[in-house]
């Protein structure tokens, strides 16, 4: 019978390739059926350094003992929490990545869009965003949604628009490849800060970030500058009890 069942569903998806009207890879099962191959190859290194970098932000803070992980796709880092103490749960709006994360994380998720995320105000001591902030339509209402529901904080890891990756993915969308980043809108530390500022007016809070994702030859992998093609950001809400 579950056999049968896959059948189906894989003849209803195979064509599927938009969402709200636009190409999104993360409806695309040629893309998310291959996702986690991509950690277990070429990006393997750049998982450790982001995963030490978004451990180190989130461990300050000793009130953070449950997290969201909006924009969870495959939990690939939903997985990983756990490995720092912190209970996790997971949400995203693609069908397709959390089919799979079903089968390989034994915590909660939700097929749900992060514009209004289904739960009360501070069900979660913390939300986060790990390398999907990038392609929300409208970031200001992500973020309040997720400090409603985030009584803590917020904690992002982000693909840097200060990075020569970035032109160079730009160049292979003109000749229609690398289909991966169509849609997102990069961001510098300082842009996202901006955003936070105009999300968050009238809230006490305190932001610290750092970059990695640089060369391998280069002398650090890990800097306080807004370099590199990936940076954590942690916003802090101190006007809370």
């Amino acid at each position: 019978m579950r056999n049968l069942e896959k059948q189906k569903f894989d003849l209803v998806t195979k064509d599927l390739r938009k969402w709200q009207g636009r190409k999104e890879w993360f409806f695309n099962r040629d893309h998310t059926d291959t996702y986690e191959l991509w950690y277990e190859g070429r990006y393997k290194r750049a998982e450790v350094w982001q995963k030490k970098v978004i451990g180190q932000l989130i461990s300050k803070d000793e009130r953070v003992k449950t997290l969201l992980e909006f924009g969870c796709g495959t939990t690939r880092f939903t997985r990983w929490w756990k490995e720092i103490g912190i209970e996790a749960s997971g949400g995203d709006i693609s069908p397709f990545m959390l089919g799979q994360g079903v089968h390989l994380f034994d915590g909660d998720l939700v097929l749900a869009d992060s514009h209004h995320m289904p739960f009360k105000d501070h069900t979660f001591d913390a939300l986060a965003f790990i390398t999907t902030f990038e392609y929300y339509e409208d970031p200001v209402k992500v973020i309040r949604e997720a400090v409603r529901v985030g009584k803590y904080g917020i904690v992002f890891g982000m693909m840097n628009r200060n990075s020569p990756k970035v032109a160079r993915r730009r160049i292979q969308e003109l000749f229609g490849k690398n289909p991966f980043y169509v849609t997102a809108t990069f961001y510098t530390p300082q842009k996202l800060i901006a955003v936070i500022q105009e999300a968050l007016q009238g809230r006490e809070y305190t932001i610290e970030w750092t970059a990695t994702g640089l060369p391998k030859w280069f002398p650090v992998q890990q800097w306080n500058q807004p370099y590199g093609d990936f940076f954590g950001l942690h916003v802090r809400l101190n006007d809370v009890q």
